[in-house]
């Protein structure tokens, strides 16, 4: 075994403890807090140790940076990495395999004797998943400036704290100058992040590393439902105004027209041209529920739920969503409650950069090049111009966002090597 493949193996060892449950064996690890924190200090650690020099902004996103011994060809650097905050009760892999493996990667150059022509950095966004504030990728979407500051700062967490005191909170200082601050555009020339596959296409096709070609476009949807709240045991079935019941049909409407569109049986479906776990069709699952008052024996006053809905096209996530809020409006009208849907973050399809995918695939040894329908940093950077690819690691069970999340450790250190050679190519 090289000495790369000993440093990822400690390297994902030092993670496996922090932030998890003992109950469930998930993570909670969510921005701005103990456990995500830590993670970060570590990283820094880590950086430091390997002679990386690490920049942070306010929010907390890093970069490490390997520079060239000699003045480099290319100004702009090749940059890697994911992030290391999770969703609620979440998998070991989802963004940490990435951020681990950029630095085995750079340890493994090292090991070849390679000398980079340009800078490489090993970058972690932070509150990637929005299992805190909502809205996903905010870190990399406040770099970019595909959202602005003076909108994020409005942004609460469940417990009502808003984001700039959350940040306080951690030590850090806001969001103020972001985009300047990181300045992209003249700093970093592609950006290729390497995540666990979140579905089961490489093992239906027996590769252990595949190319990303694209992102589905995909947005979350608040749904508000309100009714009349009531006493559960005197308050007759024919008099009730009862949210919970126009939310459960709306639920399950949104399976049954999600399922509609995937068979092709819908007038806007999407495409249903291949298999795998994520090419053709669509998405819709209500993850998360609040209801008020929240009594076993009282008819609830109102019910809010969130849709997650993603589809393969544009016109097809349209279709979807027009076609449930419409299911979901006529419910509301025969239980005597009402609805509002507020779309809280729509992001469009993103589709990697061709030849810099065709380049890796050729580079990797003909790696299938194949779709995700998850959303990740590489998309909002993809949207802000950055020429951007993705690799993804075989996920056997194809379970993620949850505990039962995996990759197996031949895959991983695959997925160093891919890496490894990936930003050999690139650096050149």
């Amino acid at each position: 075994m090289s000495s790369s493949s000993r440093d990822f193996e400690q390297l994902w060892a030092d993670l496996v403890p922090v932030g998890r449950s003992a109950a469930s064996g998930g993570y909670f690890r969510q921005p701005w807090t103990g456990a995500e924190v830590e993670l970060r200090a570590w990283f820094g650690e880590q950086a430091e140790a390997r002679g990386l020099a690490v920049e942070s902004d306010g929010l907390g996103n890093l970069v490490a940076w390997w520079t060239p011994a000699v003045e480099p060809v290319e100004t702009r650097g090749v940059v890697t990495g994911s992030h290391l905050d999770s969703v609620l009760d979440g998998g070991a892999y989802d963004g940490p395999l990435g951020v681990v493996t950029g630095l085995a990667a750079v340890d493994r150059l090292r090991e070849r004797g390679f000398s980079p022509s340009r800078s490489i950095g090993v970058s972690v966004f932070v509150e990637e998943e929005g299992s805190r504030f909502g809205l996903a990728c905010l870190g990399s979407r406040l770099v970019t400036g595909t959202t602005s500051w003076e909108q994020a700062r409005e942004l609460r967490d469940r417990d009502g704290v808003f984001l700039p005191d959350a940040l306080e909170r951690a030590g850090l200082s806001g969001g103020e100058g972001l985009p300047a601050q990181w300045n992209l555009g003249e700093r970093v020339d592609c950006f290729v992040e390497l995540h666990v596959e979140q579905g089961r296409d490489l093992v239906d096709r027996g590769a252990a590393v595949g190319v990303g070609s694209a992102i589905w476009p995909h947005g979350r949807y608040r749904f508000d439902f309100a009714g009349q709240a009531n006493h559960a045991g005197t308050t007759r079935m024919e008099d009730r105004h009862d949210p919970m019941l126009s939310y459960a049909m709306t639920a399950l409407a949104a399976n049954k027209q999600a399922r509609l569109v995937s068979t092709g049986s819908t007038s806007g479906g999407g495409s249903t041209s291949g298999g795998g776990s994520t090419t053709g069709g669509a998405r819709a699952t209500f993850g998360r529920v609040e209801v008020a008052p929240n009594g076993t024996n009282a008819i609830p006053s109102k019910v809010t739920a969130w849709l997650d809905a993603r589809c393969d096209s544009e016109d097809a996530l349209t279709t979807l969503i027009a076609e449930i809020e419409r299911l979901a409006q006529e419910r509301s009208g025969r239980d005597g409650t009402h609805l509002i849907v507020t779309a809280e973050s729509v992001s469009p399809a993103v589709h990697f950069d061709q030849a810099l995918a065709g380049r890796l695939a050729g580079v990797l040894g003909d790696a299938p090049v194949i779709p995700t329908g998850a959303g990740h940093d590489a998309g909002i950077l993809a949207t802000a111009g950055i020429p951007t690819a993705m690799l993804f690691v075989r996920n056997p069970t194809g379970i993620s966002h949850s505990p039962e999340e995996h990759a197996e450790m031949a895959d991983c250190l695959a997925g160093v090597e891919a890496l490894a050679d990936t930003l050999e190519e690139l650096a050149r």
